[in-house]
């Protein structure tokens, strides 16, 4: 009988012992934070840390780098995306910092200058050559909606898109949005960009891995139906990237062996769905558990505090339901 997507899930997870040193259980990176927006990154990087990744590390400009030092001593920040500084000169501040990361999350509060979009490419460049996991979120899909091919192919790739940018995606692509069957437009987008993985928020939550050149094809797709809050306030978004990017971290760690012990390993093309699940579950019932204490009043730092509580309900006990299509 095969293993549940849950327990799955779980297997990720690195387990909580002295045998880990500082930075195995995840060092996730954050490139965002514009002038305009300073709260994006900073939710992003406590959901890491809060969902257990040990080390948070946010890349931003200098106009960003105050405020976000100032909502929590426990991020490290770096501003270094100024419109002043040249891309040879970021190009080398971002070679000495990535290859001290497993996963790079690109776009909570990136904004749409068009410095910090040069930025973010190179970014992505330096990532990809490293192989490091990536995510996508917010303003970082505009990026694929003008080149797909900054991402085409990657399959180690989340972009995390919400409704309208999903629907900018699939037009950018030519992807069909009106289909008899509502996982299909996500199997199909993750096809067009060469199997990147897909998680298009919404009611429901579908998570899509596509890609027909591999040998015989690959396909996977999951629903995640946990119940979630009646509140849709903004940085919840912000969150899921944090959520998926630690998971993806400890995908890395899984990869490598670092506490993987299992007889039967997952295959890394199924890591960064897998990811993908759990950091939605999550998201998801964090969202409801604020819900329920706050009502319409309910922010996104009210969600914050129900990480802890939500982690040990959802990967340590408990139930949710998943359906997984075609599994």
């Amino acid at each position: 009988m095969s293993k549940s997507i849950l327990t799955q899930v779980k297997e990720i997870i690195p387990p909580l012992n002295a045998g880990l040193h500082k930075g195995q259980a995840g060092r996730v990176g954050i490139l965002g934070g514009s002038r305009d927006y300073t709260g994006a990154p900073y939710f992003a990087g406590m959901a890491a840390l809060r969902a257990g990744a040990d080390l948070a590390h946010i890349i931003c400009s200098p106009a960003a780098a105050p405020a976000i030092k100032s909502y929590a001593p426990d991020l490290m920040v770096y501003p270094i995306l100024s419109s002043e500084t040249s891309l040879s000169e970021v190009t080398s501040l971002l070679e000495a910092l990535m290859p001290r990361l497993h996963v790079l999350i690109v776009g909570p509060g990136l904004g749409r200058e068009t410095h910090m979009q040069a930025f973010a490419r190179l970014a992505i460049q330096q990532a990809r050559e490293l192989g490091l996991y990536l995510v996508f979120d917010a303003d970082a899909l505009l990026l694929i909606e003008d080149d797909p091919e900054i991402i085409r192919g990657y399959t180690r790739a989340v972009i995390t898109p919400n409704v309208a940018e999903f629907a900018r995606l699939c037009e950018a692509l030519g992807v069909p949005t009106k289909t008899s069957k509502k996982t299909q437009a996500s199997i199909t987008l993750s096809d067009a960009l060469g199997g990147v993985t897909v998680l298009q928020k919404g009611e429901t939550d579908i998570i899509s891995f596509s890609h027909s050149t591999t040998v015989g094809g690959e396909r996977e797709t999951a629903e995640v139906v946990t119940k979630g809050g009646l509140k849709r306030c903004g940085g919840q978004g912000d969150l899921l990237s944090g959520f998926t990017g630690t998971m993806l971290a400890w995908s890395k760690g899984y990869e490598e062996g670092v506490y993987n012990k299992s007889s039967q390993p997952i295959s890394p093309t199924r890591l960064p769905l897998l990811a993908s699940v759990g950091a939605a579950i999550l998201t998801r019932t964090i969202s409801r558990r604020a819900f329920e204490k706050h009502g319409r009043a309910t922010l996104t730092n009210d969600m914050i505090p129900e990480i802890s509580g939500a982690f040990v309900d959802v990967f340590e006990g408990g139930d949710r339901r998943i359906s997984a299509p075609g599994l």
